[in-house]
Formats: C-alpha cells, sequence, structure tokens
C-alpha cells in the first residue's frame, strides 16, 4: 500500500495523495476501468486516482461515476462531490459529502518556466519576481500558482477559463505552522468570486485544494 500522505479537512471533506508502486492488476481488483482509457501509464494514473475514493469514503460508488462533456467527472445524484488529479507516479483525490471541490497534483520541475506566460497576471509575475534570489522557491511558489489555478478550475467543471484573465492572485499568501499555505484567489468567469485555495509543498511534488 503506497499512501503517500492523507488529510482529513473536516468531518466531510477528505483528501489524499498515492504512490503509485502497483501493477494494474492491483487497482483492477476493485476499480471498474472505463474503455476508453488505452494508454498503459495513463491507464494506471486513472486507476489509481479512482482507486482513492474509496479510501477516503468506504462506501463511494465507484462505479456510478459519470463523466460530462466537459470531461468533469461527477456522480448524477451528488452522493459526493470530488476531484481527482495524477502525475508522474502520484495521483490524488478530494472527495466531500457537502462542498464542491477541485484538487491538483504537480511534479515540480523547470518545465513550468517555459508555460507560465500562459497563466501568471503581471501581478503574480510581480510577486514572484521577490523570490528570484532563490530559485528552488520560486520555482516551487510558480507550481503553487500554477496547481492553484488548475484546482479553481476543476471545482469550476464547466471549461472555457482563461488562467490568466479569470484566476488571479487576490492578495498574499499565509503560510501556517503546519507546512500549509492559503493563497486568496478572485475567480470572475461569470460572477466573481473570492476563493481560497489550501496548498502545500511535499518532495517532489505540490498539491493545491478547494474546498466550498
Amino acid at each position: 500500500m503506497a499512501l503517500f500522505y492523507q488529510h482529513n479537512i473536516n468531518h466531510n471533506t477528505r483528501l489524499a495523495i498515492w504512490r503509485i508502486e502497483e501493477p494494474e492488476a492491483y487497482f483492477l481488483e476493485k476499480v471498474p476501468l472505463k474503455s476508453d482509457v488505452t494508454h498503459p501509464y495513463k491507464r494506471l494514473q486513472h486507476l489509481a486516482g479512482r482507486y482513492l475514493l474509496p479510501v477516503l469514503f468506504p462506501d463511494f460508488p465507484l462505479e456510478e461515476i459519470m463523466v460530462a462533456d466537459t470531461r468533469k467527472p461527477f456522480l448524477p445524484n451528488e452522493k459526493y462531490h470530488f476531484s481527482i488529479s495524477h502525475c508522474g507516479f502520484y495521483a490524488a483525490a478530494i472527495a466531500s459529502t457537502s462542498q464542491r471541490v477541485g484538487i491538483d497534483i504537480e511534479l515540480v520541475t523547470s518545465r513550468i518556466e517555459k508555460i507560465s506566460h500562459k497563466f501568471l497576471s503581471p501581478d503574480e509575475k510581480k510577486f514572484l519576481q521577490q523570490w528570484e534570489l532563490f530559485d528552488q522557491l520560486q520555482l516551487e511558489l510558480t507550481t503553487v500558482i500554477w496547481s492553484a489555478k488548475e484546482a479553481i478550475f476543476k471545482w469550476y467543471g464547466d471549461g472555457k477559463v482563461d488562467f490568466r484573465g479569470h484566476m488571479q492572485l487576490n492578495g498574499m499568501l499565509k503560510y501556517a505552522s503546519n507546512e500549509w499555505m492559503k493563497l486568496p484567489f478572485l475567480f470572475q468567469k461569470n460572477e466573481p468570486f473570492e476563493l481560497d485555495i489550501h496548498a502545500r509543498i511535499f518532495e517532489p511534488l505540490v498539491l493545491a485544494y478547494l474546498a466550498t
């Protein structure tokens, strides 16, 4: 069993990260496989992400999961709201009986610098410039912002979101003593929403989630 991290946010909302070390057959014992997932690596990620849901809530009905036109998975009866993410040999999931949720994990690599123009607003670039003397921290915080926006995108669920214009850091991030940080965001696809994203830096990845 490769449970990398687990966090009970409150009585109704839980998340976890799984480090994938098992063969596909391990997950297939409990997870129904959708026929359209054909690439072996993607299939393994898919299975591990869904495997986590009943780890969080043992009565999670995996067989009832459907996928919307926007590719967002959901339960028709909304017994649980949930979100799944995966990167490399890691998968993450969040589920809640009472709140809409979004989750994202990202490996911390220099690749983020090449795509940062696609998601960083001018103010976010300015914020990150203050950390330019600390290369690793700047890289991690850039990845955190990317991951936070991915979590918002999944929480929103309806697609067609401009990562630079519709989602913007809206104040200073705050660190807590338990190593979590809170990032205030303004999401304004239609009507504006003030959202608090929670994030944490692990080794070798970052995690961001939203539950509201």
